[in-house]
């Protein structure tokens, strides 16, 4: 072998090196920020909900909670280890399966608090298609997007093919109604076609459009303009639309750098309503303080960099698609609710993942934790046979 032969393979081997020990390490960051979160999450479970439930040792919801946690390291586990091909074949099926079960909540759904966004199986269980209905868009519109030959600009025909996908979900959710989900649907499906190839020109109208619709939709529901007016002036609304939001100030108030104490809060002593699920970091930042608050972001943000590198090191154009959307569906609602409990977002009723009480969304979040971690177990030998990171 000549001289420049051998520096050429050494290069190349290098190059494949250097994948592998960048994958194993945002593995690794996954790992210790995913644990960080689920500590925090089981942590401030038991915090929050042990006040519905003086008289008992160990509350009920904590039990559920960590009854869905153990489910859904269960499924996360089946994630990681299904290789991707096989996601990308069970891609469109899930779709459609998950189109059914919205439909069937529109039927037969359980109504709570004036929106019936719950599927119950009498005896068994009741679970929210919604939050399911997420995962699959995303792996359906990747399935398709990826059909695409060579580095070309993403086609407008099968852009459209894409995109059309997330409509049906998006009707069903809105109709529950679950306008927070629908949005966060909108945007994430916006997302994967950016990543995967279509101009942000594009885009432009669908935005304009969805702009308006939500305006109107705001315009002609009254719970949910009593959401805006709640946002704009919470402290003229302090005990009516924007009593949530004032009480949430106030924990953070509380809280100051290092809180009060875990167990200490005084806000989830009815105070602030529904503590323990959509307005928990609320809690996080009365019982462990700013510092509290900076470790749950600092957790996802290791979760947007981790898995922001997992897409980039992607060889496989399915998975860099599904590494990027499932890093987004486990960040955007978490940055989201944060806006959201912060008063930088109007209310949107949407959990955080791996912290807030909700069975179906904790097990959901550990399904896309496990896709992910799968993404880039693949991803290594894909690497090591390819010699560059090169879609295909």
């Amino acid at each position: 072998m000549s001289r420049v032969a051998r520096k050429r393979n050494h290069a190349s081997n290098q190059r494949v090196i250097d994948n592998q020990s960048t994958a194993g390490g945002a593995d690794g960051a996954i790992m210790l920020s995913a644990l960080l979160l689920v500590s925090m999450g089981v942590v401030m479970s038991f915090s929050t909900t042990a006040t519905l439930a003086l008289e008992q040792r160990i509350p009920p919801l904590f039990l559920r909670h960590v009854g869905a946690l153990a489910t859904g390291l269960a499924v996360g586990f089946v994630a990681y280890r299904l290789p991707t091909h096989v996601w990308r074949r069970l891609a469109l099926p899930l779709w459609a399966a998950t189109v059914i079960m919205l439909i069937l909540t529109g039927i037969f759904g359980v109504e709570v608090k004036g929106a019936q966004r719950w599927l119950a199986i009498p005896g068994l269980l009741r679970f929210q298609p919604g939050e399911i209905a997420k995962f699959a868009t995303i792996l359906a519109v990747a399935a398709v997007i990826s059909r695409r030959e060579g580095h070309e600009e993403l086609s407008t025909r099968r852009a459209l093919i894409a995109a059309s996908l997330a409509l049906p979900p998006m009707l069903l959710l809105i109709i529950q109604p679950d306008l927070g989900n629908t949005l966060l649907t909108a945007i994430l499906v916006a997302g994967l076609l950016v990543v995967g190839g279509t101009r942000l020109a594009r885009l432009v109208v669908p935005g304009v459009l969805m702009t308006g619709f939500v305006v109107i939709y705001v315009a002609r529901n009254a719970y949910a303009l009593r959401r805006i007016t709640g946002f704009l002036d919470p402290w003229a609304n302090k005990l009516g639309e924007g009593y949530q939001l004032v009480q949430s100030m106030v924990a953070f108030g509380r809280g100051g750098l290092f809180g009060v104490g875990i167990g200490n809060g005084q806000q989830k002593l009815a105070y602030l309503p529904e503590a323990h699920t959509d307005f928990i970091l609320a809690l996080v930042a009365e019982e462990l303080g700013l510092v509290g608050v900076l470790v749950v972001l600092g957790g996802f943000a290791g979760l947007v960099v981790a898995g922001t590198r997992i897409a980039r090191q992607s060889v496989q154009r399915f998975d860099l698609l599904v590494a990027f959307g499932m890093t987004a569906l486990l960040t955007v609602p978490a940055l989201i609710n944060a806006s959201v409990v912060m008063g930088l977002l109007p209310t949107k009723g949407l959990t955080l993942p791996f912290l807030s009480y909700g069975r179906t969304s904790l097990i959901m979040s550990c399904l896309a934790l496990g896709l992910l971690l799968g993404c880039a177990r693949e991803e290594g030998p894909t690497r090591k046979r390819a010699g560059t990171a090169r879609w295909r």
